[in-house]
């Protein structure tokens, strides 16, 4: 049951990023609002496979988003050869920022504080 509210979540979350990304064309929500959503959709499709608890997983998630940063930093997708590539550039970015950096911590520190809020709810159902 789980894995199916989570693949609900990805796919609602994919399809506003999608939104976004094709519709919106403003200064905030695209550059900004994006950025900490998409770390809410990695979180649901790493649930998806794996549905257990796992209190680190938002701080794997920004530690994955940076490392992706920096490969922008360093032009990975023209080094690679994918330059010309759509879905390459897309995926893994063409320009790194700062201001990204700290969306993904925003995006991280509110699923970490919803899975506290979630834990407690669940212990105060239990008393």
């Amino acid at each position: 049951m789980k894995r199916a509210i989570y693949i609900f979540l990805f796919l609602l979350i994919f399809v506003q990023e999608v939104i976004i990304a094709v519709y919106v064309d403003d200064a905030f929500i695209r550059p900004y609002g994006g950025d900490i959503i998409v770390e809410w959709l990695i979180y649901c499709f790493v649930r998806i496979f794996y549905p257990k608890k796992f209190k680190l997983l938002p701080y794997y998630i920004f530690l994955f988003s940076v490392v992706i940063e920096i490969t922008q930093y360093f032009k990975l997708v023209e080094v690679i050869g994918l330059g010309d590539n759509n879905i390459a550039c897309a995926v893994l970015g063409t320009s790194f920022a700062w201001a990204d950096i700290i969306c993904y911590a925003i995006g991280c520190v509110c699923i970490r504080l919803g899975q506290e809020i979630w834990r407690l709810r669940q212990k105060k159902e239990l008393v």
